[in-house]
């Protein structure tokens, strides 16, 4: 889902691409590696019961707001966005991942993400170092890496997705949910870089 948006002076910017997932968690996994991400599988713990773990039960164990997890066996490692299955985009000029919480429309929530973003006095938690060689994908936890760009049989689409535009590094998560009035709750996870 793609929608437009202006930054909080009035200036026209590029549209963020919205996410949703199918009811949990989000992740960025970086272009390198996406073919890593084995997504949900029938095997796997949550859909069949089975005993061993696939990557979309790994992602269902993070606690908290975010957590970083192996992709593929390659010391590659994916950004889970935990909690809640919030619609999210990401704002590169940030380097922050928008999370949907409560607002009546997507202008209200940029300017909210704004004014938490810019108040030095909000509580982050941190939620690990994400190291990434570049650009990432974020995408539904529950979608295989490989499958991204193949059209759903039954109609549904493509999976949803969104560019992550990041250099390579070693960033450090951290992560805030916050209300900036009565109507209007934000969720954030950010990355600054890492001196870890």
């Amino acid at each position: 889902m793609t929608t437009s948006c202006c930054t909080s002076s009035g200036s026209a910017e590029a549209p963020p691409t919205w996410v949703e997932s199918m009811g949990g968690p989000l992740i960025a996994v970086p272009a390198s590696v996406l073919d890593g991400w084995g997504g949900c599988t029938m095997s796997g713990m949550l859909i069949s019961y089975g005993d061993v773990a696939d990557d979309y039960d790994r992602a269902c164990e993070i606690d908290g707001l975010a957590g970083v997890i192996g992709v593929g066996g390659r010391n590659a490692q994916g950004l889970v966005l935990a909690d809640e299955p919030a619609m999210t985009c990401y704002l590169p000029q940030h380097r922050a991942f928008v999370r949907w919480g409560a607002a009546d429309s997507e202008a209200e929530l940029m300017v909210a993400a704004e004014a938490v973003l810019s108040d030095p006095t909000v509580k982050w938690g941190t939620y690990g170092v994400w190291e990434t060689d570049g650009p990432a994908v974020l995408m539904d936890a529950a979608t295989k890496g490989a499958e991204l760009n193949i059209e759903d049989l039954n109609g549904g689409g493509m999976p949803e997705q969104a560019p992550v535009r990041i250099p390579a590094g070693r960033w450090t998560v951290r992560a805030v949910h916050a209300s900036v009035d009565e109507e209007t709750c934000v969720g954030l996870v950010q990355l600054l870089p890492s001196s870890v």
